[in-house]
């Protein structure tokens, strides 16, 4: 979920345009913040194959993390992309406000022309694929509370999500994710009628692409649905999310590490929910409640994807610690770690 200070870019604002385009007045671009010598080895270092980045890049609290200079959240949704993929340790960046509103392939390929080719976007699907019924809120309008006629409907899926992605994006798209916010299974019809129609749904989807789906009623969360999601190519998305198993029982659970990729989203702390950590955690540029056993849980199992020779794509939120940049370090740096250690011991 996207902070409310960033609603308003991701619902009514310009589409984010490359650097060259800024507007006149603003003086020179926002650039990347210098990084420590230790950040810079340890990007040298990182696996290939492991994609680690934040949720979205607009957070002025980031200046001398990712950025150069203090610059508003609708500036850095502009133009701070180019510096946040110069970051070492950042391969990676959740494209949100999709979830909110589908965008063209032409803003997509803004997005592509400003990272290097080995960034990955991971790119969530728009929120009208995976609500049952539309949420009872005043942003839904006339429809709020109704059923939703395109719930796992693939062809509006393909239509506004997939194409536009994997045209814009091209190879540096990553994961595609579904995700289905906490919702009553009865409106599913129950959990075998639910792993039915997201099998159809799946399997009518256009190949090529990486999908993942994320659940969060622990309900849901189980073998069968891993089982699914591999008869169906698709990933398994580990969300630590309150009210969620660890992230080790859901791997077990799920079956992840026999997915294409390993895809975990790290959003909040235990416990704690997305108000409260927002307040507690802002303006998200230090670390205020480092939690070591999540990010250990987090590393043994990119560690074991990793040595099965699966990308890893993991982004991580704010809400997590306080300030994702800095937990991608620690994250990153504990990867590095095991395996050294898993090289140490291979005979």
């Amino acid at each position: 979920m996207a902070d409310s200070s960033q609603l308003d870019l991701f619902t009514g604002a310009p589409s984010p345009t490359p650097t060259k385009g800024r507007r006149r007045g603003q003086g020179e671009p926002v650039g990347p913040a210098e990084q420590p010598d230790d950040v810079r080895a340890l990007g040298e270092r990182l696996p290939p194959a492991l994609y680690l980045g934040t949720s979205s890049w607009t957070f002025p609290g980031w200046k001398g993390l990712v950025y150069d200079r203090e610059a508003t959240p609708a500036r850095l949704s502009r133009e701070g992309l180019a510096a946040y993929a110069q970051h070492p340790v950042l391969r990676t960046v959740g494209v949100d406000r999709t979830f909110y509103a589908p965008i063209p392939a032409a803003t997509f390929a803004e997005y592509a022309a400003q990272v290097p080719p080995g960034f990955r976007f991971l790119v969530k699907a728009h929120e009208a694929c995976t609500l049952a019924r539309w949420p009872v809120h005043a942003r839904y309008g006339d429809v709020r509370g109704q059923p939703n006629a395109r719930f796992l409907d693939a062809a509006y899926a393909a239509d506004l999500v997939v194409g536009p992605c994997v045209e814009g994006l091209g190879e540096k798209a990553g994961p595609i994710v579904f995700q289905l916010p906490p919702q009553d299974i009865q409106e599913f019809g129950g959990v075998g009628p639910f792993m039915e129609r997201l099998h159809t749904f799946l399997a009518a989807l256009p190949r090529g692409p990486l999908y993942a789906v994320e659940v969060r009623n622990e309900a849901l969360m189980t073998e069968a649905l891993g089982q699914l999601l591999a008869d169906a190519g698709a990933c398994p998305v580990l969300a630590v999310w309150k009210n969620l198993p660890p992230v080790e029982r859901q791997t077990v659970r799920l079956r992840a590490l026999q997915a294409p990729a390993l895809v975990v989203r790290w959003m909040l702390p235990p416990n704690l929910d997305y108000e409260e950590a927002r307040k507690r955690y802002f303006p998200f540029d230090r670390l205020v409640d480092e939690d070591t056993r999540t990010r250990e849980g987090i590393a043994r199992v990119a560690t074991a994807a990793l040595n099965l020779g699966r990308p890893v794509f993991a982004t991580l939120n704010n809400k997590a610690e306080g300030s994702a940049p800095l937990s991608a370090i620690h994250l990153a740096r504990s990867v590095i770690s095991r395996t050294a250690s898993s090289s140490a011991v291979t005979p």
